[in-house]
């Protein structure tokens, strides 16, 4: 049973079945991929009726409690309104159907303006979009950041300028360590 969510999100209540005792405190609670796909499944519906993308699906397994988060977006942007109207609808559908048998936080939130950059779509909607990519290069960790000029199968390739010269750089998805939107300044 989900209490009413706050704007932040909302907390669940329900215990561990069959052990009468709320979630794990002293251990991280473990969320499968196929747990987290399912509640996908579940919520989309839902963030459609209230005009959104789902843009991510993020568990955080800490014991303080858990928190489940979603990342939403919209064209022309999410506000706190969006926030609050997703949670709510989100936290029903969730106490319905009941997918996470522990104490956790629901948090419904935009992916911010520097918005990380994991699944192929997210890579497609930065095309033109300035980016900061971290690969590995050899034994090394490189940066690059600028312009993303292309979406590929197989990576992504960068615009970086160096003294004033442009080129680019191709960057396979298998070498990818962390990739974000940058904000331009």
């Amino acid at each position: 049973m989900l209490l009413p969510p706050a704007v932040q999100g909302c907390r669940s209540t329900q215990s561990i079945p069959g052990t009468g005792v709320h979630p794990l405190h002293h251990s991280v609670l473990k969320l499968s991929n196929d747990a987290l796909a399912r509640i996908t499944e579940l919520v989309l519906p839902s963030l459609a009726q209230c005009g959104v993308e789902l843009y991510g699906a993020e568990w955080d397994g800490q014991p303080t409690p858990p928190t489940l988060r979603l990342l939403i977006e919209k064209p022309g942007g999410v506000n706190l309104d969006d926030c609050a109207q997703v949670s709510r609808a989100v936290a029903a559908v969730l106490d319905a159907h009941d997918p996470i048998s522990a104490t956790y936080t629901l948090e419904v939130s935009s992916p911010g303006a520097e918005r990380p950059l994991h699944a192929p779509e997210q890579w497609l909607r930065a095309l033109g979009s300035r980016v900061n990519v971290r690969f590995r290069s050899g034994d090394a960790d490189t940066v690059v950041e600028g312009r993303l000029l292309a979406v590929a199968d197989d990576g992504v390739e960068v615009e970086i300028r160096e003294r004033r010269n442009p080129s680019s750089v191709h960057v396979a998805f298998a070498d990818v360590l962390a990739g974000r939107l940058a904000v331009e300044i």
